[in-house]
């Protein structure tokens, strides 16, 4: 399962159980995140959960991050035993909105953010598959 964390809403997307190609799940609100991820993870089982890391261009992290490390403290508390990864979220929303354009989204269905952050979600896990993948 991976992230695309927000401070209002999180784009989520899974993988298939071999591992190959990940598709975006759902759009959760954020202050329920945590109840959805220890649900999710009860009844079906995750061998990982990868976190979206915003970078800027310098490399320095966006103001989102420490939300993000607070979310990941507070999981950790609850699920130790989920193995939590982080993976460079640079230009995934520009990707999605381009996935989304190229997709023939109509573009008042594409200001609808939650689909955005699915397929933001969706990228971020397709890199660490590639990346991680033998």
């Amino acid at each position: 399962m991976a992230l695309d964390f927000g401070a209002k809403r999180t784009g989520i997307a899974v993988t298939d159980p071999l591992q190959l190609i990940a598709s975006g799940l759902t759009t959760c609100a954020t202050e329920h995140l945590l109840d959805y991820i220890e649900k999710y993870y009860r009844e079906e089982g995750l061998d990982a959960l990868v976190v979206g890391q915003p970078r800027r261009m310098d490399h320095s992290f966006s103001a989102v991050e420490t939300e993000i490390l607070e979310f990941i403290t507070a999981l950790g508390k609850r699920l130790p035993e989920l193995k939590i990864e982080r993976e460079d979220e640079r230009f995934t929303s520009k990707m999605a909105a381009d996935v989304l354009v190229r997709g023939g989204m109509k573009k008042k269905k594409r200001r609808e953010k939650g689909a955005l952050d699915q397929v933001s979600a969706t990228l971020i896990l397709q890199s660490y598959l590639s990346r991680t993948q033998p």
